[in-house]
């Protein structure tokens, strides 16, 4: 059996999200399952919906307690909303291993790297533990140089130009 690619899509544009959860569709759409499991979201149930309804073949997964975005959270509240972030990334371990499902799609682990929440050296063994049947995609701003040799695609995104509706 061939090992299943790993896919990462990062930069400073907008639609890192929108891709993988295409590539996810896609996926889907093809009779295999998908499990998302998003971070520094927040618990905002409404950006979910017909995501939800695609169960079982599709599921969106979110372990965050508070419905603004991390970075929107008093001090106290991000120590909170850390411990919840860690346990996602265990359960990301955990479907990866097992081989739960044919895609994986990790929304802003990158960005959880960025925040100091997890280091290079554990997402290094996340990768290095998948399950060959396992595909995986992982979004972010910022793909750091010593994940590459881990990572068989990276899609930079970037803006080049944004007309904003004033």
């Amino acid at each position: 059996m061939e090992r299943e690619r790993i896919t990462a899509y990062c930069g400073e544009g907008k639609g890192k999200t929108a891709a993988a959860l295409g590539q996810g569709l896609l996926t889907a759409n093809s009779g295999k399952s998908v499990i998302v499991i998003q971070f520094l979201k927040g618990r905002q149930e409404e950006d979910l919906g017909i995501l939800q309804r695609m169960e079982p073949e599709f599921k969106v997964f979110r372990f965050e307690k508070f419905q603004a975005g991390y970075n929107d959270l008093e001090a106290n509240e991000q120590v909170e909303e850390a411990v919840n972030i860690k346990n996602a990334f265990g359960f990301a371990r955990k479907v990866l291993v097992t081989g739960e499902c044919d895609l994986l799609v990790l929304d802003e682990i990158l960005g959880i790297l960025d925040l100091g929440m997890i280091t290079v050296e554990e997402i290094k063994e996340l990768l290095a533990a998948k399950d060959d049947s396992v595909a995986l995609v992982i979004t972010g701003i910022h793909m750091k140089e010593e994940l590459f040799p881990f990572v068989d695609q990276v899609y930079q995104i970037d803006t080049l130009k944004c007309a904003e509706n004033n």
